[in-house]
């Protein structure tokens, strides 16, 4: 799928990272080429100066996903979420983070998922980086509760997960 999104930008390198950013943080591009989260517009400007490019790609680029029928349809219906991973302590819930042998394999999220709740762990929120977008993709599971020693243990010995870091 990202390969699909990037093909149309691949003579262009800015716009692509324009792209990728608009992508990865969720943000829809309006009719008017207007980038937002939810009804929040959001600067071009400040836009511009989180990719490293002039504020006039970031335009061009909001002007390709409203003339295209396919990236117009997903980018005015994508939507961001919150992440609980940087909170989840001050709320008295627990991080997992697990490193996948390979993200790109099925199943690691219901192996990881069937040990926690083996273990009377309640899952509050799942987030898996994408394989395809991501260099180090992980899999962050917050729980209702501090994570215990001997779960960690147990997600170790899955043959899919390749490290754990609990916080």
């Amino acid at each position: 799928m990202w390969n699909k999104l990037v093909e149309k930008f691949e003579k262009y390198p800015a716009q692509a990272k324009v792209l990728k950013l608009l992508f990865e943080r969720g943000f829809q591009v309006n009719e008017e080429g207007k980038v937002t989260s939810g009804n929040i517009e959001i600067a071009h400007t400040q836009l511009a100066r989180e990719a490293g490019v002039d504020r006039r790609v970031v335009d061009a680029t909001t002007k390709t996903i409203i003339s295209d029928e396919f990236f117009s349809a997903i980018f005015k219906n994508i939507h961001s979420i919150p992440f609980l991973r940087d909170v989840a302590p001050s709320l008295g819930l627990g991080v997992i983070i697990i490193i996948p042998e390979d993200a790109a394999n099925m199943g690691i999220l219901a192996e990881v998922a069937g040990i926690i709740s083996k273990n009377n762990v309640s899952i509050r929120q799942a987030v898996s980086d994408d394989p395809y977008l991501t260099d180090n993709p992980r899999l962050t599971i917050i729980t209702d509760r501090k994570v215990p020693g001997d779960l960690v243990d147990q997600i170790l010995n899955l043959h899919s997960v390749k490290g754990v870091s609990i916080y």
